[in-house]
């Protein structure tokens, strides 16, 4: 059974920084691509990041880009979003996939950027 648990969020000011984790059990962590997703007060969910499994082949959306790094660990089982720079339009609830933005996700972890 897939269980994803995602943490690190919280109230930051604009400008700043955070880290999201997300641990993974129940699948075969190192062999399967992950994603970040996010949803925003009101909004759909959207696709933010996306990491192979090798951790090498990454993907951003353009709104993050050069902000937001994805990584992951495969010995620890678990898959990190650094966020910098945040902006108040990053607030959002931020869920990791397995797989694609489509695969099975976790509760979520809240991201409040306000001053």
């Amino acid at each position: 059974q897939v269980q994803l648990v995602e943490s690190g969020g919280g109230v930051v000011q604009p400008g700043g920084s955070m880290r999201l984790s997300c641990a993974a059990s129940g699948f075969l962590f190192s062999t399967s691509a992950m994603t970040w997703v996010c949803q925003a007060p009101g909004k759909g969910l959207e696709w933010v990041s996306s990491i192979l499994s090798g951790g090498m082949a990454t993907g951003y959306a353009d709104s993050v880009k050069g902000r937001f790094t994805i990584s992951r660990d495969n010995n620890k089982n678990t898959l990190y979003l650094q966020m910098n720079g945040l902006r108040p339009e990053d607030t959002a609830l931020y869920y990791c996939a397995k797989g694609s933005a489509g695969g099975p996700k976790g509760r979520g972890t809240q991201v409040t950027v306000s001053s």
